[in-house]
C-alpha cells in the first residue's frame, strides 16, 4: 500500500459524484471527480489527484476495484463468465503493481441498503470481512458524509491487492453475509 499525507476515501453509490463535489467545499477536504471512462482509468486519475493532496481528507468516486466488482457481480448474477472476472483481476492487479492505482483508506457506502443485493455482498461482505472498519455505510447526504469523515475508525489495513483478490472468484455472495452493523474484528473471510 502506498502511503499518502491524506486520508483517501472512496464514496460509493448512485449519487457519489454529487456527494464528493458537495464535501469538496469543506475546508479540510480535497475532492477528486475524474472524467467518465473505463473504471481503471478513472481510478488512476483519482489516485493521481489524491496522492498530491495535503488536505486532511481526499475524497473521490472512482473505486479502483470497480472492474473487479462489476465482473464479480455479473458472474454471481448469472450474467458474466469466470474468464471476464479473471481478466478484470489481472488488469486491476497490473495497475496496482505499476502503482497507478491504490485502494482507498476507506469506502463510504451511500445508502448501502439500497445497493443491488450482490453488490451489497461485495462491499458489506467480501471487503468488510477483510477490513471491517474500512467499509463505512452512511446516509446519502453531504452532511452524513462530512460527519463520517470526522469519525473514521482505526483498524487493520487492507492486504496487498493480489492477496485480497486471490481466489475471489470462489467467494460466492451467499458465503459472506451483509450487515450495516459493526463487524467483529476477529471475523475472517474463509475461502
Amino acid at each position: 500500500m502506498q502511503r499518502t499525507s491524506t486520508t483517501v476515501v472512496a464514496v460509493i453509490g448512485p449519487h457519489a459524484a454529487h456527494r464528493v463535489a458537495e464535501v469538496g467545499g469543506f475546508a479540510n477536504v480535497h475532492a477528486e471527480i475524474p472524467d467518465d471512462g473505463p473504471a481503471l482509468d478513472r481510478a488512476a486519475a483519482a489516485w493521481s489527484g489524491v496522492a498530491r493532496s495535503s488536505r486532511t481528507y481526499s475524497v473521490h468516486d472512482a473505486d479502483p476495484l470497480e472492474a473487479v466488482v462489476h465482473e464479480w457481480v455479473a458472474l454471481y448474477d448469472g450474467e458474466g463468465r469466470r474468464g471476464e472476472l479473471e481478466m478484470a483481476i489481472a488488469g486491476t492487479t497490473a495497475r496496482w503493481r505499476n502503482r497507478s492505482i491504490e485502494l482507498p483508506d476507506y469506502y463510504l457506502l451511500l445508502d448501502a441498503d439500497m445497493l443491488p443485493r450482490t453488490r451489497q455482498h461485495w462491499y458489506l461482505g467480501v471487503l468488510r470481512v477483510v477490513a471491517p472498519t474500512r467499509i463505512v455505510p452512511v446516509d446519502d447526504s453531504a452532511a452524513a458524509v462530512g460527519r463520517a469523515l470526522c469519525r473514521l475508525p482505526a483498524g487493520r489495513w487492507w492486504p496487498d491487492l493480489p492477496e485480497l483478490l486471490d481466489g475471489i472468484d470462489q467467494v460466492a455472495p451467499d458465503a459472506v453475509g451483509t450487515t450495516t452493523e459493526a463487524v467483529p474484528a476477529a471475523r475472517r473471510l474463509v475461502r
